[in-house]
């Protein structure tokens, strides 16, 4: 985005004579000075100045197989050229003793009674507002000097009331008199409208060119903002680029007081095409409206208010909003009273019948509703009250006669059962997607041979197997028949090639440690297993209590993989389910560039903090091949960093003659693997980065790993190839005239994609359930030269090497082995259940602002497996 005063300032470069200068201060006889050099060497650059190195363009398309015709949720734009611009203003919002405003929703409101207000002043032109910093005109402003004052008239919503009271007619709390003299509330807000930028309109037509600046990505950013704008209009609930209707047609239950609302994605983009408008099924997740005491029992799972827990009430409700009855008044929920609804006392001002002055009296709000308003309350009185006020002046409400409005957001993380819910009940096969759209308008020497995209081991073996000796089972489960379970795993190895011996022992968790604290249970078992095993297990098979993301699994994994060593797998009871299987073309070998020179594969991903979770640090993972030239064996480095923190921080570390970084453990694992090769090609799959990200990529990223190859090495100069691979995005593919999802290894590189850039969509799964999502690759850099063809082909094959799954999965192995390391070493860090802590509508935590505790270090017996998997 544009900013005042953002532009460099120009300075020539002479060798004339410069002015005079004082001498420096003497250096104290104490002091070493320290060369700039050695302190640029400590602070790394977060941005390059100057960006070295930009996105490449498309070299061509693929041609190998067989062309099929396919229909995408694009639709065509059509441009008229023009000459005239866009004006980008900077918002600023103030209340009338010039602080500024922070709340959500608000500006909307005062920027639409903005024009109405002044619209002779502003020659009645049209604005394109984004709710907050942002607002764009076709053409300038006619004053030079943009500076307004708006009054808001809000009939008892308590949005702007004065004094910090509601001052609803039916509020204790809040003063009478200010209620007496003011039958509805105003608020004054100062409006100054700073011109930041004029965008030329003709650089929509440039990025559909592909000849992409500042100004195109600003003027597509000026048409989604049109639309969102339109659609605030509406009612709608927005969040980023998707609008959502109140239309309870749209809602899904998710238990626990949270509803699933579909709506819609929209955004322009440049494509080889033309100008698209790209429009997507959306859900988010929303507060269920309704009674507030109706959301606290689902949100608690309790059938009766008495059971509820008030102190869990209060973090769930505040920020929220609620109407009130019977005068329909709306207010933000800051907390509850301390006390219950027929104890809680505040101070009533009446005026005196005799002699007009105002006395006040200590009444308490369940007396104030019931006696001087005359509302029958049927359950409040012993429940606490809603408070509405200020953190100094309360006002309170009965909890029955409060309801959450319709369309708040839900931002805390969903249980796992919410979150299977939420899959199931949103998922929609591709024909129901397309018309909801348009409505809007193995081993063995035997070869396994992939059918959709799937695959079945039985009756195959392995391709390479091992024994499986010195293994015991540890047991945290009441229900599970381990014995039986122990007898089915044995005779399915030995079918699939492994050796497997018998158990050592199972060692049965006490019944009396199973409400006991985490790490006491997993301390008490390691404590079985050293007084009754001759020596340390290579394996342990752990039976959970529950589901896989019990209490118990982190700490679990934490003491095998970080203290002991010990490789392990955790099994859920009600669910159980060497490399299990090589490509025809790593045993050939045929991969082109990638068979015949030694290569190593590296899998990158930022794992952040679900929602509610703002303060816990983000985790770093890379995971890289070995034992070249496989491109099915990877193992894994990962260390925390800052929370949010996207772009990888721990790439390169250098500590005096160390390397830290997560880079140097993956060459130096590749080589002694590799029969002691230096890769001299490395292929980065980047995954979680935006486009708005691919300069820092390139050029930050990039740098460090060039930087640790170069630590390792200094004459020793691989080629890269980097590529970032998104989920993220809203283009979905259909079959013409077919309702089945589009066959497996789909390949997308032309008419919805960059019109410069090179990237492409691979659907290499079969999507059995809803519709497929694409994931789409963007080459961003390639010094190895792969050509089209060669390059889709490797990214397909990568799809085919997950060892956990018998299907191609839809996204690249060593991304999806990266998240998963994350994911699981992440939880060997103890963190409290912030997300009840945080109240629905989530605080923020700025990101590299907190210090991040650092990850034990996986032990080195198991520092080189595929732990992860």
């Amino acid at each position: 985005m544009s900013q005042v005063g953002s532009a460099p300032v120009a300075m020539d470069a002479h060798d004339g004579e410069a002015d005079e200068l004082p001498p420096p201060p003497p250096v104290p006889a104490n002091v070493v000075p320290i060369k700039a050099d050695d302190v640029e060497s400590e602070v790394p650059a977060n941005k390059p100045a100057k960006p070295k190195r930009f996105p490449m363009a498309r070299p061509g398309l693929g041609r190998k197989g067989q062309p099929i015709q396919l229909l995408a949720n694009h639709y065509k734009v059509s441009v008229k050229s023009s000459e005239e611009y866009f004006f980008h203003y900077n918002v600023i919002l103030k209340y009338e003793d010039d602080r500024p405003v922070d709340g959500k929703g608000v500006g909307r409101k005062v920027i639409d009674k903005l024009q109405q207000t002044y619209r002779s002043e502003l020659s009645s032109k049209d604005f394109a507002y984004d709710g907050e910093k942002s607002l764009f005109t076709i053409g300038a402003l006619p004053q030079v000097t943009n500076e307004f004052t708006v009054v808001l008239e809000d009939v008892s919503t308590g949005k702007t009331a004065a004094n910090g009271s509601p001052g609803g007619n039916d509020s204790p709390g809040g003063s009478d008199r200010k209620r007496v003299r003011r039958p509805y509330q105003t608020k004054t807000f100062k409006v100054e409208l700073c011109f930041a930028a004029k965008i030329p309109m003709n650089a929509i037509s440039q990025a559909i060119k592909g000849q992409e600046s500042e100004n195109s990505q600003e003027a597509l950013r000026v048409l989604d903002i049109i639309l969102r704008q339109h659609s605030a209009k509406q009612g709608c609930l927005l969040v980023r680029q998707s609008f959502f209707h109140n239309n309870p047609n749209n809602f899904v239950d998710l238990g626990g007081g949270v509803m699933g609302c579909r709506g819609f994605h929209s955004s322009f983009r440049g494509t080889q095409s033309g100008l698209s408008l790209n429009i997507d099924v959306s859900t988010t997740m929303i507060v269920k409206p309704g009674p507030v005491i109706d959301f606290l029992l689902a949100n608690q799972k309790v059938d009766h208010p008495d059971r509820i827990d008030w102190q869990k009430a209060k973090r769930a409700l505040k920020n929220l909003r609620i109407r009130t009855t019977p005068v329909n008044s709306e207010f933000k929920i800051i907390g509850l009273s301390d006390r219950n609804c027929n104890e809680q006392m505040f101070s009533l001002r009446q005026r005196n019948g005799n002699n007009g002055d105002v006395d006040e009296v200590e009444v308490t709000v369940y007396d104030y509703f019931v006696k001087n308003k005359g509302i029958e309350l049927r359950y409040s009185g012993n429940l606490p009250c809603i408070n509405v006020g200020k953190p100094k002046r309360p006002t309170y409400f009965p909890i029955e006669l409060c309801s959450l409005i319709p369309l708040q957001r839900y931002t805390k993380a969903l249980s796992t059962l919410q979150r299977s819910s939420l899959v199931e009940k949103s998922r929609q096969k591709p024909q129901e997607r397309m018309s909801v759209l348009n409505d809007l308008k193995a081993g063995n020497g035997e070869d396994i041979f992939p059918r959709n995209g799937r695959w079945n081991f039985n009756n195959k073996k392995l391709i390479q197997t091992c024994s499986v000796d010195k293994w015991a089972v540890v047991n945290f489960s009441a229900r599970c028949d381990v014995r039986n379970l122990i007898r089915d795993l044995i005779r399915n190895a030995s079918a699939k090639g492994i050796q497997m011996a018998e158990p050592f022992d199972v060692f049965e968790e006490s019944p009396s440690l199973r409400r006991a604290p985490v790490s006491r249970r997993v301390d008490d078992m390691f404590e079985q297993i050293k007084s009754k095993l001759p020596g340390a297990p290579k394996f342990l098979l752990c039976l959970l209590p529950e589901r896989k993301n019990c209490e118990v699994y982190g700490p679990w994994k934490r003491k095998c993989l970080a203290e002991f060593g010990i490789v392990t797998q955790c099994l859920a009871p009600q669910r159980l389910g060497g490399i299990n299987s090589l490509l025809q073309i790593e045993a050939s070998p045929s991969i082109p560039l990638v068979s015949k020179t030694p290569t190593v594969i590296l899998g990158m991903d930022v794992s952040h903090g679900q929602p509610g979770q703002s303060d816990r640090p983000s985790i770093a993972a890379v995971v890289s091949s070995r034992q070249w030239p496989l491109i099915s064996k990877y193992r894994a480095s990962v260390h925390t960093q800052s929370p949010k923190l996207e772009m990888m921080s721990s790439l390169f570390k250098p500590r005096g003659t160390e390397d830290d970084g997560l880079i140097r453990e993956s060459l130096i694992d590749f080589y002694t693997s590799s029969g002691k090769r230096k890769p001299d090609h490395v292929i980065v799959f980047r995954d979680g980065v935006s486009e708005s990200q691919f300069t820092q990529v390139i050029n930050i990223e990039l740098d460090q790993i060039i930087e640790a190859c170069k630590f390792l090495d200094e004459k020793w100069s691989p080629k890269f190839t980097v590529i970032v691979a998104q989920k993220n995005h809203h283009t979905k593919f259909f079959q013409s005239g077919s309702p089945d999802n589009v066959p497996p290894g789909t390949v997308v590189d032309k008419q919805v994609c960059h019109p410069r850039n090179y990237d492409f969509y691979m659907c290499a799964h079969a999507g059995m359930i809803g519709t497929t999502r694409p994931t789409h690759y963007h080459v961003l850099h390639d010094e190895i030269g792969f050509s089209p063809d060669d390059l889709q082909e490797l990214v397909h094959s990568l799809s085919y090497v997950y060892q956990r799954s018998t299907t191609a999965i839809s996204v690249v192995a060593p991304i999806c082995y990266a998240h998963l390391a994350a994911a699981q070493v992440g939880t060997f860090l103890k963190f409290e259940d912030m997300s009840d802590a945080s109240s629905s509508q989530g605080g923020h935590t700025s990101v590299g602002s907190v210090p991040v505790p650092e990850l034990p270090r996986l032990h080195e017996k198991v520092r080189s497996s595929m732990f992860f998997c």
